[in-house]
């Protein structure tokens, strides 16, 4: 009995063992058959992370493409007359072709019709464009300023540009009247040529002037053969003259000479007098006083002494060829060589008008 206890036990001992080395085996069998299969998850799993990925990426581009974006400057300058959208804007480089950025660039915005106007365009404007051609504002993102001035490219000549070359044909064609100087006193408007091309010329020449001291420049724009516009420059002319000035005071009836006049060279506003020349030898009219430039009416010509008084009998003579008739005459004012006096004829008692001669004699005045 006890042998075949023995026995029994040792079986069991051996089964027992035997089972654990199968449990055994099996454990380490599976963990080595996981290790592949999660191997193989985790290759599944970084694909699906990139599909999902990918996917939302190109959701976004798709909720991107569906916005139109736009950026506005502060100004403008373009071509043609018309505005539109795709000329003032700069649309987003993530635009799909064909959506809605092509449809957008040829939206009018208004129309230049004058040179040198310029246009301002604000945002509200642009939405309500865009609105009318089927793009709602929940579709637009615009950036940048809040409006846009537009104008024309076009080329600008300024008013300054117009004056020096008309300064430099007066340089070449002076005006009359010995002009040295000359300052522009009317300087035209700047002009906005529609065209940039560069085939322009300015010609000048001078026009006539009703006023003394002015000159007229009239410049004349041409463009591709054809004149396009013209502008007048008008100046202010300047003069070298000379002036008697007074050194000393000079009382009235005094004669004037290089003693108390002196004479200076001055740049005046008017052209000197034709045949001007001191007054030197002409009397003062009426006191000057010191550093005075002297005028034509303050001074006149030496008064001849006076031949005949008044009341004074003189007598009256007419002279021809072959004739010689006298007669006695009483003067009712004194006179002076050349002058023309009132003479009674004291036969006739008529009062005659004669010149007084040299020999003190009369003759009538017919």
């Amino acid at each position: 009995m006890s042998r075949r206890k023995s026995t029994r036990a040792q079986e069991y001992k051996m089964i027992g063992t035997l089972m654990a080395c199968a449990f055994m085996s099996c454990v380490l069998f599976c963990r080595v058959s996981a290790n592949p299969v999660r191997s193989k998850a985790t290759d599944v799993c970084p694909d699906s992370n990139d599909t999902s990925k990918r996917a939302k990426t190109d959701a976004n581009d798709l909720q991107i493409e569906s916005v139109l974006k736009l950026y506005l400057p502060r100004e403008v300058a373009i071509k043609d007359d018309t505005i539109r959208l795709g000329e003032i804007s700069i649309i987003g480089n993530n635009q799909a072709k064909g959506g809605l950025a092509d449809k957008a660039v040829k939206i009018p915005l208004g129309r230049i019709t004058m040179p040198g106007q310029e246009i301002v365009i604000e945002r509200s404007m642009i939405l309500s464009r865009l609105a009318c051609s089927g793009i709602p504002a929940s579709k637009v993102k615009l950036t940048g300023a809040e409006k846009i001035t537009v104008r024309k490219q076009q080329k600008i000549i300024k008013g300054s540009e117009f004056v020096e070359l008309a300064c430099a044909f007066l340089k070449k064609n002076p005006p009359p009247g010995s002009a040295c100087q000359w300052n522009a006193i009317r300087i035209p408007k700047d002009l906005a040529l529609p065209d940039t091309s560069k085939d322009i010329k300015l010609s000048s020449r001078l026009v006539g002037s009703t006023v003394k001291n002015q000159a007229r420049v009239r410049v004349t724009v041409v463009q591709n053969g054809k004149q396009i516009d013209e502008c007048e420059v008008i100046f202010r002319l300047k003069y070298n003259c000379r002036k008697a000035v007074t050194l000393i005071d000079i009382p009235a009836g005094e004669v004037i000479s290089s003693k108390n006049v002196k004479i200076e060279n001055v740049i005046s506003n008017y052209p000197e007098v034709v045949n001007w020349k001191p007054p030197y030898g002409l009397i003062a009219k009426r006191p000057l006083p010191a550093n005075a430039a002297i005028r034509p009416h303050m001074v006149g010509p030496l008064k001849p002494a006076v031949i005949v008084g008044r009341n004074q009998n003189v007598v009256i003579r007419i002279e021809r060829p072959l004739l010689l008739v006298t007669a006695i005459g009483k003067t009712l004012q004194e006179g002076r060589v050349g002058e023309h006096i009132k003479v009674r004829n004291l036969n006739s008692q008529r009062i005659i008008l004669a010149k007084v001669k040299e020999d003190g004699t009369v003759e009538p005045v017919f």
